[in-house]
């Protein structure tokens, strides 16, 4: 490690740490923390908490109560913003402060503001180092960087399989392919969304409640069911999606052709219902929900998928990005579920590759996610 990471990244990771305190909370704006530091001491610390709040470095202002010292430096996950929304630009705070030298995580992916923030601090005489644990600050904000630069909702798919791709036992069992810490990972990575989704055959099979629980804290995002023929709501029993204390936040998202009584049936039990057209594909036009969420302001949408959604989403390219859980168990049994269609497949160029790769050990499983 460099003389200058020695310095640096420990309060650089604080600052991480204190931006993760809003986990899944400040959409759309990032997630941000900050510190400041005077002769080698954490003096105050602050994070974004949600949208519409103070930004990180006007908290850690704040903390303060006072100017900065001579010394003083100020450690931000994200480079400071230099345009005013609902809250005044963080450079002009940092100028007015006094503080004569900042430390930046990642840069803003905004193309029409990356490095503008840091451009007036330099001239504002403010020294700037920047790309101090870059590659971290930038994780931490997924579904933000890819909505600012890109005007879409990041979509992401969660898979849960064995080490030959299985889904469950060919019975169509599946509970549980992976451990108690590898589900608690991913109900960690629900929160972290504003929205998740799944298809009707999880529901028919598992019946999840699709909230995130945490020690003790539950949460519901805005729960979607991919189920263009109504499937789910045919049946006897109703799933917990439609009965629980947070029904409202289910969507059903459905072809025209799909029964009319079972349409209004949804909408007597006060589910939301959403009729896409039929892509070329064959399967609900993809584009089209994709602008839907957009325009009810839905940026990141994790899908919880059997192979069947798994597969459509990977071979059409559906997906930004995937987690992908991995037990070390073998099923060894081709009637079993898992990933993928009768491509013929010539070459290993032909496989689909992600990018960007992150891993984690979760006791005997795995975790790999990147960019598809």
């Amino acid at each position: 490690m460099s003389e200058t990471a020695q310095i640096h990244e420990p309060f650089m990771r604080h600052a991480l740490e204190l931006a993760k305190c809003a986990w899944g909370r400040t959409h759309p704006n990032p997630m941000v923390g900050a510190v400041i530091v005077e002769a080698g001491e954490i003096v105050a610390e602050g994070w974004h908490h949600a949208a519409g709040e103070a930004h990180a470095e006007v908290e850690a202002f704040r903390a303060l109560g006072r100017a900065p010292k001579a010394n003083a430096t100020m450690y931000v996950t994200l480079e400071p913003c230099s345009t005013c929304g609902r809250t005044g630009a963080c450079t002009d705070a940092i100028i007015e402060s006094g503080i004569r030298r900042v430390v930046i995580g990642a840069i803003d992916p905004n193309p029409a503001h990356a490095g503008k923030g840091i451009g007036l601090l330099r001239a504002a005489g403010i020294e700037v180092l920047e790309g101090i644990l870059a590659e971290e600050c930038t994780d931490l904000n997924l579904i933000f960087n890819h909505w600012i630069v890109k005007g879409s909702p990041f979509v992401a798919a969660k898979m849960a399989v064995t080490l030959d791709g299985k889904f469950a036992a060919a019975s169509g069992h599946s509970q549980w392919v992976t451990s108690d810490l590898a589900r608690e990972d991913s109900m960690r990575w629900r929160r972290y969304f504003p929205a998740i989704a799944v298809g009707a055959d999880t529901v028919l099979c598992d019946d999840p409640s699709l909230t995130s629980r945490i020690g003790g804290e539950v949460s519901c995002p805005r729960r979607f069911v991919f189920d263009r023929y109504l499937r789910i709501a045919g049946g006897k029993t109703l799933p917990k999606l439609f009965t629980d204390e947070f029904k409202a936040q289910t969507v059903v998202l459905c072809a025209a052709t799909a029964c009319q009584m079972l349409k209004q049936k949804l909408l007597d039990l006060g589910i939301c219902v959403w009729v896409l057209p039929i892509g070329s594909d064959g399967h609900l036009d993809w584009q089209v929900f994709r602008e839907r969420c957009a325009a009810e302001g839905i940026i990141g949408l994790y899908i919880e998928t059997g192979p069947r959604l798994a597969t459509a989403l990977l071979e059409k390219r559906k997906l930004d990005y995937l987690y992908m859980y991995q037990a070390p168990k073998f099923m060894s049994d081709c009637a079993a579920v898992g990933i993928g269609s009768p491509r013929h497949t010539n070459s290993m160029s032909e496989a689909i590759r992600l990018s960007g790769v992150q891993r984690a050990i979760l006791g005997e499983d795995s975790l790999i996610r990147g960019h598809l």
